[in-house]
């Protein structure tokens, strides 16, 4: 079968570089670099400062020549720790999108606390790393930041009583919906930026001819809108949040209408109130 080759205009991919030993680095089972001419050099400080310029500059501005530059040594130091920059990215996205400790609580609440603060939490990391929207992470390595994440969430919604494709898929669904939001809101922070219009005067600007579409009755519904129907202050990230949880929770309650009152695993945890 004869393979297509790269597209040249395609996002970024987790898992694009060398596998196995990206997996070394992420569970530091690899064999360790002999002292070099930089001794201070070390897989973290690579990856920390290759996270700084993405945050400063975006992930265009990431390779290894440049994070050697900052580092004050040559790119072929490097090379000694990290394979290369896809490897480098696996690493990256491995520091930024899993906490030293699992988010989710502290098991504070139940299920819908959980997926509460994971989504605000996953929320908060693209706010502070935008580059993440331009890769595509649909196939991630799994080090051991994001296992520890992953069975620490499951844990605390597994009381759900979902099968376990299905708390998997509840994971994903999350996971999207934060996404999309996150990708809504650096949209909006970098169209102010390269224009020079805040939101207020892009669409202010649009008024007048908005005005004329109204007044010829074509759109009575658009027209009958409020005044606050658009109003900046409404937490559209929260609203479609708390509606996801609120499906998810007439899930729940059928499951235990439908296993008498109790959810999988013990009695005690599967009757865990939302």
């Amino acid at each position: 079968m004869t393979s297509r080759p790269p597209n040249p205009n395609a996002p970024e991919s987790s898992g694009s570089g060398d596998i196995g030993r990206t997996l070394e680095l992420l569970w530091d089972t690899g064999p360790r670099p002999s002292r070099g001419p930089k001794p201070g050099l070390s897989v973290d400080r690579i990856v920390d400062a290759a996270i700084r310029i993405a945050d400063e500059e975006g992930l265009d501005a990431v390779s290894m020549r440049r994070v050697a530059t900052d580092l004050g040594t040559g790119a072929m130091s490097l090379y000694r720790y990290v394979p290369g920059k896809a490897e480098l990215l696996d690493l990256m996205l491995d520091r930024v999108r899993f906490p030293d400790r699992p988010n989710g609580g502290e098991g504070e609440g139940g299920w819908r606390a959980a997926l509460e603060t994971v989504a605000r939490d996953a929320l908060a990391v693209h706010r502070r790393h935008p580059w993440l929207l331009r890769v595509n992470q649909s196939r991630p390595l799994l080090g051991p930041r994001a296992l520890a994440t992953l069975e620490h969430l499951l844990g605390r919604i597994r009381p759900m009583g979902l099968t376990d494709p299905e708390l998997v898929s509840t994971v994903v669904m999350i996971d999207g919906y934060v996404v999309g939001a996150a990708r809504t809101q650096v949209h909006q922070e970098e169209a102010a930026r390269s224009t020079g219009l805040t939101d207020a005067e892009f669409y202010g600007a649009q008024v007048p001819a908005l005005e004329k579409a109204m007044a010829t009755g074509a759109y009575p519904t658009l027209a009958s809108l409020s005044a606050d129907t658009f109003n900046a202050g409404f937490d559209h990230f929260e609203f479609g949040l708390g509606r996801i949880l609120d499906g998810l929770e007439v899930v729940v309650r059928q499951r235990r209408e439908a296993n008498g009152g109790a959810g999988r695993g013990s009695s005690a945890a599967a009757r865990e109130a939302p």
